[in-house]
């Protein structure tokens, strides 16, 4: 089933939809595109049909994947010098979430003047860029989890300071997202539980976030039961194109919603994705319990408010169960040092970072460094609080 929707941007979704690229860049007027994704996804047969196709109709069209799982200011740099170099006129970000961070952090930089580091999300930073100098970005995710193709950010490591930095404009939007749940049906197991853990902890950090935003609390509600009714069925069946359809659609409402606000899942996740280069998804997903139980007196009566809608038993604790039934069953470990040897943890430097992150500011709970230190010693010891 094919279907269009214009929420939060233009969004192309179905089967094969893949195949409606040369429409995007018609409807985006790109005509000199430059091609970015992952390493790992290049000399895949899907991407080379893809490219193959775009070639007899961009006769000499770039590519760039000259990045990491966890993409450094520098490769945004390389990406814009082959942009700029070769008159590009518009970004297609093919990939998971690190090729359309990259992608957009490369349409976002090619024309500004400043260095990517000035538009932190930080207070009105975005303000400092020239919008007019923004390039088209048609978005076509290969894997349900970051939901970086209704983001307005992407997430890059400053290589100088270690630090994982969100760059943040409303520009950052692509301009088309192609949602092929085709794309997605060969994605490991693995591979599938980190990304849909991901998806779960945008939309869970989303509903607990505080303030008023009901637009964002019910987009993350459903997104949420999308992944309680599909996420388990696409990891143990990843052909079943329903379940991958709506995991995608989960991971881009995780996106819309979380401009609401994040929280410490997040906050914790981001030092150890940039220091230890573990895959972002895995460490949200390790973190969960430890932040859901850690903010419970804040959030239990919402994450109640929502459990007859999931289908779980009213309570707090069968909501935190159901996160730590899918780790079981992803094999997802359940301590951070299963993942990180304890002894090469800075916990005082990773305390502080985690406590800078801007997603610190959306905890329910408001946190101190010693908090951060204190959750991140309970997930190396598995005691939740």
């Amino acid at each position: 089933m094919k279907s269009n929707w214009n929420y939060p941007t233009t969004v192309w979704a179905g089967e094969n939809r893949v195949n409606d690229i040369s429409d995007a860049c018609l409807v985006s007027k790109t005509k000199n595109p430059l091609f970015v994704t992952d390493k790992d996804l290049i000399t895949l047969p899907m991407t080379i049909t893809i490219i193959d196709n775009l070639k007899k109709i961009f006769k000499d069209i770039k590519i760039f994947s000259n990045f990491s799982g966890n993409p450094l200011g520098k490769n945004i740099t390389e990406g814009v010098d082959l942009y700029n170099i070769n008159d590009c006129d518009g970004v297609i970000a093919f990939g998971g979430g690190s090729a359309l961070d990259v992608g957009k952090g490369i349409a976002f930089m090619c024309g500004q003047t400043r260095p990517l580091w000035d538009f932190e999300d930080i207070g009105d930073y975005w303000k400092r860029a020239d919008e007019s100098k923004i390039s088209p970005i048609i978005a076509i995710p290969t894997t349900a989890g970051t939901g970086s193709e209704t983001g307005r950010a992407s997430v890059i490591i400053n290589e100088e300071t270690g630090v994982k930095k969100i760059i943040f404009h409303p520009k950052f939007m692509p301009t088309i997202v192609i949602l092929d749940p085709v794309l997605t049906v060969d994605l490991p197991p693995r591979i599938t539980a980190a990304t849909g853990m991901d998806a779960l902890a945008h939309n869970l950090e989303a509903f607990c976030a505080p303030g008023f935003h009901p637009m964002a609390d019910g987009i993350a509600i459903e997104g949420m039961r999308l992944i309680k009714n599909s996420l388990s069925e696409a990891f143990k069946n990843g052909k079943n194109l329903e379940a991958r359809s709506d995991m995608l659609a989960a991971a881009s409402m995780g996106a819309t919603a979380f401009q609401k606000g994040l929280g410490a899942i997040h906050s914790l996740s981001h030092p150890v994705n940039a220091q230890f280069n573990i895959h972002h998804g895995l460490s949200n997903a390790i973190f969960m319990p430890y932040v859901l139980t850690f903010n419970k007196k804040e959030i239990s009566g919402k994450i109640i408010s929502i459990c007859d809608y999931l289908g779980l038993e009213k309570s707090f604790d069968s909501f935190v169960k159901w996160t730590m039934d899918l780790r079981e069953e992803f094999n997802i470990p359940h301590k951070l040092s299963d993942v990180i040897d304890k002894e090469k943890m800075d916990l005082d430097r990773l305390s502080k970072m985690a406590f800078e992150d801007p997603s610190t500011g959306g905890n329910p709970k408001k946190l101190t460094i010693s908090d951060m230190k204190t959750m991140y010693q309970h997930s190396i010891s598995g005691e939740l609080f």
